[in-house]
């Protein structure tokens, strides 16, 4: 694409070896993420021509004069013949920094994802709210784009999905599906959810709830007999009912408890782990059912917190599970390493008892994990006093 350098040669590279970031910086090798880890190419470093000849090259030249002009973007752009890409451009000291992430060329399936089968009957519901948590880069678009996927292939729906940019791309099946773009396609999300109810749609994709204006139009749509299926960036259940109440003063806040009460379906919220092994990784999920118990604790501000608990208990019955019991099925099923698990928990002396088949008081509900060759008589050897939760070990990094 560029003079100076073949970065087709280098995003050929990214999708060979998995990598799900592109990492390009001025006075920096180009630098790729794979599972999570930062590796450095053994090539020269970047220099502030090869980047801008790269993005004249693969950006239409409205899209490079926005960015002049912005400072910002973020943008998804297809190599022919390679892969799609979601790109954000940025300035830092001066100069342009690029990343690309690679969207597959093909929609995984809830199965594929190793995702909880709940979520296909979820997005099977005709009205309410459905959050997908979790932090930047925790998979939030593609569980989305996973569930509508299983919808098209379902049942007779219009689904109209507002995203900034659209990554994955839907084909009509079952359903007729309508792809907005902020900025090639509307102004903002709270513009085009705006007009969106006069759209005829069943379901409402919103790409991130990012201002108070969005949110409150995306309740409204909830509650007016619409589907809407959306991300926001926070840890859990409870932090995204808690992040809802945030965009509200405090006069509001009673108001929009009753109107998330009534309308909120679900909170999906996922973190992802190194595979066993060192292949990939895979999402942890918390999901939490808006019961009637869960209903009561979100009007009251002191029960809220016990939603954690909720869930825990809604395993059988209502087919919810906490992080912590994700990870502990996740190292029974051998995906995950119990190390991992214990380092990725929400509770992580908890996991570490019932990795030993010893039950955590505040988790009756769960069952030993049955891990193969385990001897309960004994301290497992993952159990480490000098184990530091908080500790992120890294591979070594590529020269």
């Amino acid at each position: 694409m560029a003079d100076e350098r073949d970065f087709r040669g280098v995003l050929q590279h990214m999708v060979s070896v998995g990598a799900s970031d592109l990492h390009l910086k001025v006075g920096a090798p180009p630098t790729l993420r794979i599972d999570g880890v930062l590796f450095s190419l053994e090539q020269p470093p970047c220099t502030p021509a090869e980047i801008q000849a790269l993005i004249d090259a693969l950006l239409p030249s409205d899209k490079v004069s926005g960015f002049k002009h912005e400072q910002e973007l973020d943008v998804a752009a297809s190599v022919p013949g390679l892969a799609r890409f979601r790109v954000n451009l940025c300035c830092q000291r001066g100069t342009v920094g690029a990343s690309f992430r690679l969207v597959p060329p093909t929609i995984p399936s809830i199965a594929e994802l190793m995702l909880p089968p709940v979520l296909g009957e979820l997005i099977q519901q005709r009205q309410g709210l459905i959050l997908v948590t979790g932090s930047t880069g925790a998979g939030k678009s593609t569980t989305l784009a996973a569930m509508i996927d299983h919808i098209n292939h379902l049942e007779t729906r219009k689904v109209v999905t507002i995203e900034d940019p659209i990554e994955y791309l839907h084909r009509d099946d079952r359903c007729l599906i309508y792809q907005r773009e902020i900025g090639q396609d509307t102004h903002s999300f709270a513009h085009a959810l705006r007009h969106v109810l006069r759209q005829d749609p069943d379901i409402i994709l919103i790409g991130e709830i990012r201002d108070v204006e969005t949110l409150s139009i995306a309740l409204t749509a909830a509650n007016t007999g619409h589907l809407v299926v959306t991300t926001l960036h926070t840890a859990d259940a409870v932090h995204s009912i808690q992040r809802i109440l945030s965009y509200y003063p405090p006069h509001e806040q009673d108001e929009i408890r009753r109107t998330v009460a009534d309308n909120l379906r679900a909170v999906i919220s996922q973190r992802l782990l190194p595979r066993a092994g060192g292949q990939g990784r895979v999402a942890a999920v918390e999901v939490m059912i808006n019961t009637g118990t869960i209903r009561t604790y979100i009007l009251d501000p002191a029960k809220t917190p016990l939603i954690r608990d909720a869930i825990q208990d809604g395993v059988s019955q209502y087919k919810m599970q906490s992080f912590d019991q994700a990870l502990v099925n996740l190292v029974r099923d051998g995906s995950v390493t119990p190390e991992n698990a214990i380092r990725f928990a929400s509770q992580p002396n908890e996991v570490a008892l019932h990795l030993q088949g010893v039950a955590g008081l505040s988790s009756r509900v769960w069952s030993p994990a049955d891990l193969p060759g385990a001897d309960h008589s004994a301290e497992p050897p993952w159990v480490d006093a000098s184990f530091d939760v908080r500790k992120d070990p890294r591979r070594p990094r590529a020269a």
